[in-house]
């Protein structure tokens, strides 16, 4: 690949500049190399040092049309070579996979001070990543089957495939939870924010979901890094499950990990602008109305309206 000058780009006709790079360039260069003395980062030359958020969607691409070949696969796929299809999609997926995680781990190592084999510990991940494989379709079955029961404009079990926000951020947080999981936190992330940036639902990879569960409309939902999630769970758009503090340590440090975000049982429904906070319970079968706000725990079988501001037990 070769480039134009640095120093200036020239119009063809007449070789004027239009402008002059070379100071930006110089400006640029200084910039980065304070940022990296600030953060202690050794001058490195060489391939990349971070996995890239283009090789992971190419990655997520490959890997929702091997759960869902007939559906989220090539357009001119038969069903007589969906086998084939899917083995060539995880051989592509599993093999740019195992070099994004390469590349987390060798950074972690670099920065943390391991003396880990990244070469085993990455093909490990990927192989208990493709196992689960078969476990992931099937989790994504009950959610589309959810979406299908609980939205009355849904036509077919397909249609919610193809068109609903929900069910393409369920599908990449189900890949995203298997990977955080198993210890590749970073490629994890990247996949649940190339969801976020296309349907507006925020999901953290570390949340977790259990199965037959449904967002609606779903723009604007938060779901934070300790939430759990139970069976049959659905929400609404604007949903918030997010912390209500943030612990420090003594030198004044975000205390990392602590469970600080909802726990959500089995058969509840969040209304639209719905926000919940902290480390609190919301009880089984629970219905949470439009714009409530809560701070504390739900018992079982309650209905909280915002005009209550109480919560009424069945």
């Amino acid at each position: 690949m070769s480039f134009p000058d640095r120093g200036s780009i020239t119009r063809i006709e007449d070789k004027t500049p239009l402008w002059h790079l070379a100071p930006v360039v110089a400006g640029l260069r200084a910039a980065r190399e304070r940022w990296r003395m600030s953060h202690q980062r050794e001058r490195e030359f060489g391939g990349r040092e971070f996995p890239s958020r283009e090789a992971i969607q190419d990655i997520v691409t490959h890997l929702c049309g091997a759960l869902f070949p007939m559906r989220l696969g090539p357009p001119d796929l038969h069903q007589e070579s969906e086998d084939y299809y899917v083995g060539h999609a995880l051989d592509m997926a599993l093999n740019t996979l195992l070099q994004q995680i390469r590349l987390e781990l060798d950074y972690a190592r670099r920065h943390d001070g391991g003396t880990e084999d990244i070469e085993a510990r990455a093909l490990r991940i990927v192989r208990d990543f493709s196992s689960a494989l078969p476990e992931v379709r099937s989790l994504l079955d009950t959610d589309v089957d959810a979406a299908y029961r609980g939205d009355p404009a849904a036509r077919s079990v397909d249609e919610v495939v193809l068109c609903y926000p929900g069910v393409l951020a369920m599908i990449h947080h189900r890949l995203a939870h298997s990977l955080f999981n198993l210890g590749a936190p970073l490629v994890a992330r990247i996949i649940s924010e190339i969801a976020h940036s296309a349907t507006g639902i925020d999901i953290h990879p570390g949340a977790h979901i259990g199965p037959s569960f449904f967002v609606d409309h779903g723009s604007g939902v938060v779901i934070g890094e300790t939430t759990v999630i139970g069976t049959n769970v659905r929400l609404y758009q604007a949903v918030t499950l997010g912390a209500k503090r943030f612990n420090t340590d003594d030198s004044g440090q975000l205390e990392k990990g602590q469970p600080r975000h909802p726990i959500v049982e089995d058969d509840v429904v969040i209304y639209a602008g719905a926000t919940i906070l902290g480390r609190v319970v919301i009880g089984r079968g629970s219905t949470i109305g439009g714009n409530v706000w809560l701070t504390h725990d739900v018992p079982p079988g309650s209905h909280v309206s915002q005009a209550s501001s109480r919560h009424d037990q069945q």
